[in-house]
């Protein structure tokens, strides 16, 4: 199908389904697909939430087990509202990786299993659904949702940072979205040590090298390997956990434990010169941090980043605010339903 006629379709699908029924409660669903988790929500035309359902996220396999999994949680959350999901208006989905918006299709999602190519996840899903998909970036949804609904609301222009199993980044210029040709915001691949340390996505330096969940793992493993004494895997296997989630970081760091301690601090001081050098370029009203390492550490690590953006920020006497995400884990979800029925302009 041409991609004209696929966003054409969309379009008048949400139209001749809002015709129909007669209201403007239109009840369309948001995925957050994350490195850990996939968070499905069903919510009305209020962003009230009718129902939740949580699924891990496949740590093997290919992008087609991914999309499974997302029709799982979908399914669940659709049933918890009382709903099949070909009720819903549509579904949005918050993907990481180089979105085509007109598509739907994700590629060089390095966080996923198997998703180095390109997969068609908006047309898998609604065969799979019967409903309409449509998919944004992961970050750049969840920036948006606190642009509309939480903590960006005050601004016009901010930059979103979520720190999580990667470093995302969405941008907010002048009331509008900016996503440049679907790769924009990818903040976590801003250069802050040249020939520093190998990121996940194969070069070297990147602020995701340091600060990212994936990243700190790996580091901490070869700390570990080299004799370092730490709890972090004690935890991890206590928790019957296969990954060091942001749970686990934040007990270790409540413990003092030295690794998490060390590489935390690391993290903190990458993400501080990323930012700010972002900061330095687009020279925004507010940064704001979410993700699953931000929201588990919040306001007092919050502050720690911006202590650390002060000494690189080039307009030093007027600092960004840099503030907590106030949406919390809705954020996603929130945001990629927004994709189906996007707030009305001012």
């Amino acid at each position: 199908m041409p991609t004209a006629t696929r966003a054409r379709g969309f379009s008048d699908t949400i139209q001749n389904t809002m015709s129909s029924s007669g209201t403007t409660h239109a009840i369309r669903g948001g995925i957050d697909l994350g490195g850990t988790k996939i968070e499905a929500i069903i919510v009305d035309d209020a962003n009230t939430v009718l129902g939740s359902s949580r699924k891990p996220t496949p740590t093997e396999g290919a992008p087609k087990d991914v999309a499974e999994q997302i029709v799982a949680a979908i399914t669940g959350a659709a049933s918890a509202a009382g709903l099949k999901p070909s009720e819903l208006l549509g579904v949005g989905v918050g993907s990481p990786g180089v979105i085509d918006t007109e598509t739907g299709a994700v590629r060089g999602a390095r966080n996923l299993p198997g998703w180095e190519g390109s997969f068609e996840l908006a047309d898998t899903l609604s065969d799979r659904l019967g409903t309409p998909v449509r998919v944004g970036n992961d970050v750049q949804v969840a920036t948006e949702a606190e642009f509309h609904l939480g903590a960006g609301k005050p601004y016009q222009s901010l930059l979103g940072v979520f720190w999580g199993t990667g470093v995302g980044g969405g941008l907010i210029l002048d009331g509008k979205p900016w996503v440049g040709r679907g790769g924009a915001g990818e903040i976590g691949h801003v250069v802050v040590k040249l020939d520093g340390a190998q990121c996940p996505c194969g070069r070297r330096g990147c602020m995701e090298a340091y600060a990212g969940r994936g990243a700190m793992e790996a580091r901490a493993r070869k700390l570990a390997d080299d004799g370092r004494k730490t709890d972090l895997f004690k935890l991890m296997r206590h928790r019957d956990r296969t990954r060091l989630t942001s749970s686990i970081w934040a007990h270790a760091l409540e413990h003092k434990d030295p690794v998490a301690t060390e590489i935390i601090d690391r993290a903190i001081t990458a993400l501080g010169a990323g930012i700010a050098s972002a900061v330095n370029l687009i020279d925004v009203g507010a940064v704001i941090i979410g993700g699953g390492l931000g929201l588990r550490f919040g306001q007092p690590y919050v502050k720690r980043i911006a202590t650390e953006m002060q000494p690189h920020l080039f307009n030093d006497a007027r600092p960004p605010d840099v503030l907590l995400a106030a949406l919390g884990d809705l954020g996603g979800g929130l945001g990629a339903a927004l994709l189906v029925a996007p707030p009305a302009a001012d």
